[in-house]
Parts: C-alpha cells; structure tokens; sequence
C-alpha cells in the first residue's frame, strides 16, 4: 500500500508540532522526491552512506534527525553538498529531516527515547514553562555509582561513554541528547547528581569536576539513534507502510 507523500508530510509536521519550534535548518520535507511512499528509510543524518543504503533499499523516503540546508552554511551546492543532491534526485527519493522538533517531542523525541533506553524514568525538562527546553530530568529506581551508569550507558548504547566521576552516588540525572555540553551549567544549577550528554568540551571537565558533579558523554550520533526509529515506527503505523532503520556507525 502506498500513501502520498503530501499526507505523509503533514502527518509528521503536525505530530511534532514543526510550525511552533525556530530552528537552524528547515524542518519537515527538505528534498522532494515521488509523489507516493511505501518505504521509509530512517537514520540519524543524510549522510552519502545513508543515502547509498537507502537506493540499495528501494526507499521512497529518507527520514534523518540531521538533514541539510544548516543556517550560515554555504548556499553553492558543489562538491558532498552536490552528491548528495545528485544521489536523492536521481532516485526520485524524497528527504524528511526534523532536527529540534525530534529534540523536543514528549513522545518520540530524542531525550524521551534515550531515558527509555537507560531506564531513567522521565520527571520533565528543567523549566516546565519553557516549551523549548532541551534539557530533561529524572531518577534511576535506586542510587548507583558513576561508574555503575556508565556501564548502563555501555550496555544500552553499545559504545563506551566518557565518564567524569563526581563525588557523590547517582540517582537524580540531567540529559540532553547531541551536541549539548553547553547545558551542564544549567545542571549544576538543578542540583542533579549527573549530566550526560553526546559530546564534550575542554571546559565541560572543569565545570564537573569543579562542581563535584558526574558527567558523561555517550557520544552525539550513539545519543540521537532513538528519536527518528520511534518516529519512523509512528508513520509506519499510522499509514500501514514499510519503515527500516539503517545505523551507519559514527564514533563520534
């Protein structure tokens, strides 16, 4: 069975609320492919590997949390920009990426998917009153230690997490999926026991260690895999179409 790709759109803009939330990129259809879908292929980012995978798939759609088009970056489509293009136009593939809105969703969105993934039962973000907050809250069941989370983290996400050991058990955590070091200032302030995120900077180590806060980073690609399979399975549902997952590994 085949569905239109106009209705398929609209179902994910609406369901994650797109119309709502500013972001670095355009959300929703990035590339226009046939008019008609019966396969969707997700995975984290639009990269040459995904896409090849996609072809060899016979996908009609890709859909990816990162997509193109980023603020600030060159227009000129030249060079991977270029193959990239070549590869979904010349396959009639259509490109559906949600970056934000993916982040945010209280039912299939990144952070959401990852407490489910490391059994941290979900209290809200940091600031209720903000609908654009990134940062999530919750507790594992009973404290454990900082290295016992990070084999949590080594279990669930198959990859090994870089940890900064604080100075007390853990039990309350802080979250954000990615790129989001940068918030560790708002999880001290919240008085968690750990912060984790995707990635880390210099200062992020000093800022922990400093605060006797446990920090860790599970790697950005590792952190976001979850969000876009949920989403996809959503579709796939909702239209009774083929849904697959492709992971194209990334260590970072």
């Amino acid at each position: 069975m085949a569905i239109a790709l106009s209705a398929l759109v609209e179902e994910a803009n609406n369901y994650l609320n797109v119309s709502r939330i500013a972001d670095y990129c355009p959300n929703g259809l990035q590339v226009e492919g046939r008019p008609h879908v019966q396969r969707i292929v997700s995975g984290v980012t639009a990269s040459q590997a995904l896409l090849d995978a996609a072809v060899e798939a016979n996908a009609d759609v890709v859909l990816v949390h990162h997509g193109y088009f980023w603020k600030n970056e060159s227009p000129v489509v030249t060079g991977m920009k270029q193959r990239r293009l070549k590869t979904l136009l010349a396959h009639d593939i259509s490109l559906l990426a949600y970056h934000l809105p993916l982040d945010l969703h209280p039912e299939v969105g990144n952070n959401v998917r990852l407490a489910h993934e490391l059994g941290i039962t979900c209290e809200g973000t940091l600031d209720p009153t903000d609908p654009k907050c990134l940062v999530w809250v919750g507790s594992l069941d009973n404290p454990e230690s900082p290295q016992d989370v990070a084999r949590r983290v080594h279990i669930a996400l198959g990859r090994q997490p870089l940890l900064v050991e604080g100075d007390n058990p853990v039990r309350k955590i802080a979250w954000c999926t990615g790129g989001a070091q940068g918030y560790i200032d708002q999880a001290i302030a919240a008085g968690v026991d750990l912060y984790l995120t995707g990635e880390a900077s210099e200062q992020t180590f000093h800022s922990a260690r400093e605060n006797g806060i446990s920090f860790i980073a599970a790697g950005h690609h590792a952190t976001e895999r979850y969000g876009v399979q949920a989403l996809g399975q959503y579709l796939a549902r909702r239209f009774a179409i083929e849904h697959l997952f492709i992971d194209c590994p990334n260590p970072i």
